[in-house]
């Protein structure tokens, strides 16, 4: 069943961060059958390997100094490229996944963990990639000075969503997404900063309650790996959804403001505009059937499946419709 689309329009700050909120409580279960299934098991398994790769370092009894293991280093290092390969494969899937399930419920669709998955699983190659080439391009800039880094951190903050919506890759997606930016830089720049630090906030606090409750346990094993995975899985549930959702409603917000989205998804959905090739949208929300007999078809061409009543006269195909003053299409025109 489909929501009701939504009157888009453009947004303040704390509007954009109202309605990413408003969004992920709303999607809430749809948000943990799509981030709870991938994570659970990356974090548990992550957590594993951290206490299994002991830390190489040990210290001498008599001298007092640090002494490596040369095994033991390559086991460690070994172990942590793993848990970073496993760790941004899985989170790039559940944020993608996010992202689908933000937009869907933004422009009236209802959200399914099913589909985002899906979507983005298919996508995985190319989000990775995108996200691969805006890194390097921000790291060289915070290297060369931060404030360059700062500035294209947020100009490519929404490289995803670009892919995602309009099937831009790689350096198009990270062109029109500063594009977008450009212009409303500051208002994107508070956006982002403070749902950083709402969502960080909240992720804390939980973790920091889970880790509390461990320190009675901290020699136990057993109790760090379940502790570890249930915060990180925990953590990530609140934290990747909500910060999604902000950079959703943001891309949005800024096509709304810069292109007229809202006019253009309203004359698509009522067909009187062609969809951009490429660019992906949820079906319009579902409207009430026509009728499906009557002596007049609700409109020109009549619909699928209606036909006349029995006492109304028989209409051959290619005929003009036979009363004059029913509009053309339906809805009709303004």
């Amino acid at each position: 069943m489909q929501a009701a689309a939504p009157e888009l329009r453009p947004l303040g700050i704390g509007e954009v961060l109202d309605v990413g909120i408003k969004i992920v409580w709303r999607s809430a279960a749809t948000m943990l059958r799509i981030v709870v299934p991938i994570l659970l098991p990356v974090q548990f398994f992550s957590s594993l390997i951290a206490i299994s790769a002991e830390d190489p370092q040990t210290v001498d009894p008599v001298t007092g100094e640090l002494v490596y293991n040369t095994d033991d280093v390559w086991i460690y290092v070994t172990g942590l490229i793993a848990i970073a390969v496993i760790g941004l494969l899985a989170t790039t899937l559940v944020t993608a996944a996010c992202f689908k399930a933000v937009g869907d419920a933004y422009l009236g669709e209802r959200p399914s963990a099913k589909s985002s998955l899906g979507y983005a699983l298919r996508r995985t190659h190319s989000i990775i990639w995108v996200t691969f080439l805006g890194w390097i391009v921000v790291v060289i800039g915070f290297v060369l000075c931060i404030i360059p880094g700062i500035w294209l951190y947020v100009a490519f903050a929404l490289a995803v969503p670009v892919l995602l919506t309009e099937g831009l890759k790689g350096r198009k997606a990270l062109g029109r997404s500063k594009r977008l930016i450009q212009g409303r830089w500051w208002p994107a720049f508070a956006i982002i900063v403070l749902g950083t630090l709402l969502t960080s906030i909240v992720g804390g606090v939980v973790t920091g309650l889970l880790d509390a409750a461990s320190l009675t346990n901290a020699d136990n094993e057993t109790v760090s790996v379940l502790t570890s995975t249930v915060g990180g899985t925990v953590a990530a549930a609140i934290t990747t959804p909500f910060t999604a959702a902000f950079v959703t409603v943001l891309y949005f917000d800024l096509r709304v403001r810069k292109e007229g989205f809202d006019l253009q998804l309203f004359a698509e959905r009522l067909g009187l505009a062609p969809r951009p090739e490429g660019e992906y949208r949820p079906p319009p929300a579902a409207t009430e059937a026509p009728a499906a007999s009557g002596e007049q078809p609700p409109y020109w061409p009549p619909p699928p499946g209606w036909k006349p009543s029995p006492q109304a006269p028989q209409q051959s195909e290619g005929d003009e419709p036979p009363r004059s003053d029913l509009p053309p299409y339906w809805p009709p025109p303004q």
